[in-house]
C-alpha cells in the first residue's frame, strides 16, 4: 500500500507542471477575447436602443433565450418587445467575462438603464448575465437575463 501511495504522489508531482501551464495558456487566450465579448454585448444593446432589429438578430443565435421577471423570451419575442420599448440610455459597470470553454463566454455586469416598456418606466439598476457561443467561427448571443436590483 505504501508503494502505491508513493507511486501516486510521484506521478502527481510529475504531471502537475503540465496541468498548470495549460491553464495559463488558456487564460491568456481568453483575456484577448474579453474585449470582443464586451464589444458584442454593447453592440446588442446599441442595436436594441436604436431599434435595429436586423442588426440585433444578426448578433444572436437562432436558439437565443432571454429570461426576465415577466417570462422567458425567444428571439422573435425579444424583437417584438424592441418595438414597444424605449431604451434612452444605459451604462455598464462591474463587467466580468469568463470562458468556461474555448467556444463559450459568460459575461456578468451591472447595467444602469433609463428606459420604458409598454409605456411604463423601467429605469433602474439591473444585474445582467449573458452567454455568448462561437458558432461557425462567429460569436453569437445565446442567453441573456436581467434582474432589477432592490
Amino acid at each position: 500500500m505504501k508503494k502505491t501511495f508513493t507511486l501516486c504522489c510521484v506521478t502527481l508531482l510529475a504531471i502537475a507542471p503540465a496541468c498548470f501551464s495549460q491553464g495559463k495558456g488558456k487564460a491568456g487566450k481568453s483575456a484577448a477575447n474579453e474585449s470582443t465579448i464586451t464589444d458584442l454585448e454593447k453592440s446588442a444593446w446599441e442595436a436594441y436602443k436604436n431599434k435595429q432589429a436586423d442588426a440585433f438578430k444578426a448578433l444572436m443565435s437562432k436558439e437565443y433565450c432571454g429570461v426576465y421577471a415577466e417570462g422567458v423570451k425567444t428571439l422573435d419575442a425579444e424583437l417584438a418587445n424592441m418595438a414597444k420599448s424605449d431604451l434612452r440610455d444605459y451604462s455598464f459597470s462591474d463587467t466580468k467575462v469568463a470562458f468556461p470553454h474555448p467556444k463559450m463566454a459568460v459575461m456578468t455586469y451591472t447595467a444602469k438603464v433609463q428606459a420604458s416598456a409598454d409605456g411604463k418606466d423601467v429605469s433602474g439598476t439591473y444585474n445582467c448575465g449573458s452567454v455568448w457561443v462561437q458558432q461557425g467561427g462567429k460569436w453569437v448571443g445565446a442567453f441573456h437575463t436581467e434582474a432589477k436590483t432592490q
